[in-house]
Parts: structure tokens; sequence; C-alpha cells
């Protein structure tokens, strides 16, 4: 008899055979899940914090002793997700650390109610310093998430296990995690995204290692994203680019974020109907008051719709009406390269990718991607890939079709 976990490791790996990116979204109510799912979520996460992002907080209250975690997770998560999402597999934010649960006992409680496996969460993952020191020194510790991770594979409930570091990934594959998920802190973005993130590119740095522990252990996890600076789609393709993962999961980036957007166009919307004009604009201003324009946002949506064309800092700082100096200073600081560099990985990925699917011929994809000089294309390939396109091409050509 085929098992749960063994239909939705079949599934995942179906969809990645086919080239297909996963996405996981983490949610705290029934109506986030059910759109969730239509809009395409292979994985349903039921956090505890994206409960207490229904409340209008922010994800980190899911840390704090506000509630217990896994029975807020269990009562929202059984009456609200689990009736709506049909198929689709629902995990459960587990608490492992808790001391007033017995682990084996509460694991065949998830497994009963519907859930199709667990992650880690809340995580110790997620704290540090003397705080940290202080649980540990109390028995409350990460291994004991590695434990409850370990307990439902052997029950042979579906686990994905979120990690901060290759040795973490290490310890969860050993337990038998399905799945890891390099977590690279709290998701930024929005009106309470934290302030304090890696840059894109210490995020990508991060998974690189975590994912170097997966492809080394010879289980072959699934491999996923979670959190920190990649909050748009252009920070995933970003990751998709630069690293090996497989998917991405998100919670602020599919409930918080667009429900803030959201909420606030429309009812800016219904109360300017009828007003002046000036009324409008006066609104429009106080809402750029409120909250700063995101320029580096602006940028990279700007490259991913015209990185074919000659693209200027310089022109686009006078766009946004920004200096160039502290345009640069932005972008540098949250994608941790500078823009050119930003912009030549950009098109050098865009390169690749189109010949692996084209004949066309190197000077061609070579302007359309936005290098109109041919020398200058293949240097910089090679710079960005360590082979020449001729090279790049042949080796795509005969190795066999590999999906990551």
């Amino acid at each position: 008899m085929v098992t749960q976990r063994e239909r939705t490791l079949s599934r995942l790996h179906a969809m990645i055979h086919k080239g297909e990116h996963l996405i996981g979204a983490a949610v705290g109510a029934g109506i986030s899940a059910k759109y969730a799912v239509k809009g395409g979520a292979d994985l349903i996460l039921a956090l505890n914090s994206g409960r207490f992002r229904q409340m209008g907080l922010g994800s980190i209250a899911g840390l704090m002793p506000f509630a217990n975690c896994n029975d807020m997770v269990m009562e929202f998560g059984a009456r609200e997700i689990l009736s709506v999402v049909g198929d689709a597999p629902v995990i459960f934010g587990f608490c492992g650390t808790d001391p007033t649960i017995e682990l084996s006992s509460y694991l065949d409680k998830i497994h009963r109610s519907g859930f199709s496996g667990i992650i880690n969460y809340p995580t110790l993952g997620l704290i540090d310093g003397q705080f940290r020191e202080a649980l540990e020194e109390d028995g409350i510790s990460y291994l004991q998430e590695v434990e409850a991770v370990r307990m439902a594979h052997e029950k042979n409930m579906f686990t994905i296990a979120f990690v901060f570091n290759a040795e973490q990934a290490g310890l969860m594959i050993e337990a038998g995690a399905d799945c890891i998920c390099a977590h690279l802190g709290v998701t930024a973005g929005g009106r309470m995204g934290t302030k304090k993130v890696w840059s894109l590119e210490k995020g990508a740095e991060i998974a690189r290692q975590i994912f170097a522990a997966c492809d080394a252990s010879g289980q072959a996890p699934i491999k996923l994203v979670y959190g920190g600076p990649v909050h748009t789609p252009i920070d995933v393709q970003y990751m998709y680019d630069n690293t090996s993962a497989m998917g991405y999961v998100g919670g602020s980036s599919f409930e918080r974020i667009p429900t803030e957007e959201a909420i606030v166009e429309t009812t800016h919307r219904f109360k300017v109907t009828g007003h002046l004009e000036q009324d409008r604009q006066l609104m429009d201003m106080l809402s750029r008051t409120e909250e700063p324009y995101d320029y580096v946002a602006y940028v990279k949506e700007y490259i991913a719709g015209q990185y074919m064309h000659n693209i200027s800092l310089t022109e686009l700082a006078d766009r946004i009406h920004v200096s160039r100096t502290h345009l640069s200073a932005l972008f540098n600081k949250e994608v941790g390269c500078t823009f050119p560099e930003y912009l030549a990985k950009f098109r050098i990925h865009k390169a690749q990718d189109v010949m692996k699917h084209t004949q066309l011929s190197l000077t061609r994809i070579a302007e359309l991607v936005g290098y109109p000089d041919y020398v200058h294309f293949s240097k910089t390939f090679k710079k960005h890939t360590g082979m020449t396109p001729q090279n790049y091409r042949k080796e795509a050509r005969n190795a066999p079709e590999i999906h990551s």
C-alpha cells in the first residue's frame, strides 16, 4: 500500500524531473491556503507565525510565549486549512522542543488529524546569543528538533527541516528529512518586514554551503530556500540562478506582503472616491512619507524587464530622483554585489538558459541578452562561468538531462 509520504514524494520528484520548481506557502488562515493552492502552491505549511501575521503582527511573534504553538497550529490547521486545500499536502509546524508533550503520541495525533507531515517550527535556529545558551543549558536544543524529525520519519511521515548551516543540514539528513530548507532568516519586505537581513549574495552563499552538504550526503533530499532577503519572484530567480535550490518556501511573501499592499491600495481608492484631485495627491504624498520607496526593488525589476537593452545606473537614479551614489550604496548593501556585477550575472544566466533550449548562434544570443559586442560577451561569460560560450554549449549538449 502506498503511503501518504510516498505519494507526496513521488509527486514532488515528478515535478522536479519535469524541470518545475516547487513552491511551499506558509500560511495562517484557510483563505490564504485555499488561494495559494489555486495559484499553484505544491505544499502548504501551517505555521504559528502565519496566525500571528493574521493578527497584524510580524512573523517573529511566533517565537514569543504568546500562545501554545502546537495547540494553535492544530486548531487552525485542522479546522481551516485541511478542509479547503483538497489533495495538497499540509505540513504541520511542529515545536519539537515543547517539554509538555510526549513526542511520539503527539506526532501520532498530527498524523491522525490529516496532516501530511511536519516541519521544525518554531525553531531554535532563529535564536542565538545568551538566550540560546540559557536554553541549551536547560536541555532545550536544536537536537530535539532533529529527534522530532527522526521520529516522524520512522513513522513514515513526510518531513521538511529548517536548517541554518551545513552542520544542521547533515544532522537532519541523517535523521531522514525528505526536504532540507535553507532558512535565511526572518523575511524582509513590506511594512512589517525585518530591516536587518543578509544580502542576496550572502543568502545564496549560505544556501550553497547547505546544499553542498545535501549533495555530499548521497541521500538526495529536496532542496528549498526560505526567508531573509528572498521575498520577490526576482529574488527567487536569483537563488535558482546561483544555487541548486529546487524550490522556494514563502510565508510573508505570499500572505503578509500581498495583503498589506492590497488592503492599503483598496482602502486608499475607496477613501479618495469623489474627492478632488488635490486630495488624491495629498494621500499619495502622505503614503510616500510613511513608507519609503523600495529603490533596490525597482532596479531589480527594471533589470528583469530590460536586461536586453543598455542600462545605466545613473539613468535609473535620475528616474527615481535619487543620487547615483546613494542608489549604488543601497544596492550593494541589499544585494551583496555591485550593480554591474548583478547585471552581468543576470544576463549570463539568461544566455545559459537560451543556449540550453535553442540553436541560435552565440552572436545572436549575446545580442539578445544585452551584449552587442560578442568579444565583451565572451569575456564576461568566461569570467562568471569559468568557460567560453562555445565550451559551455558543447558541454550542455553532451550532458545528460539534469533538473535541479
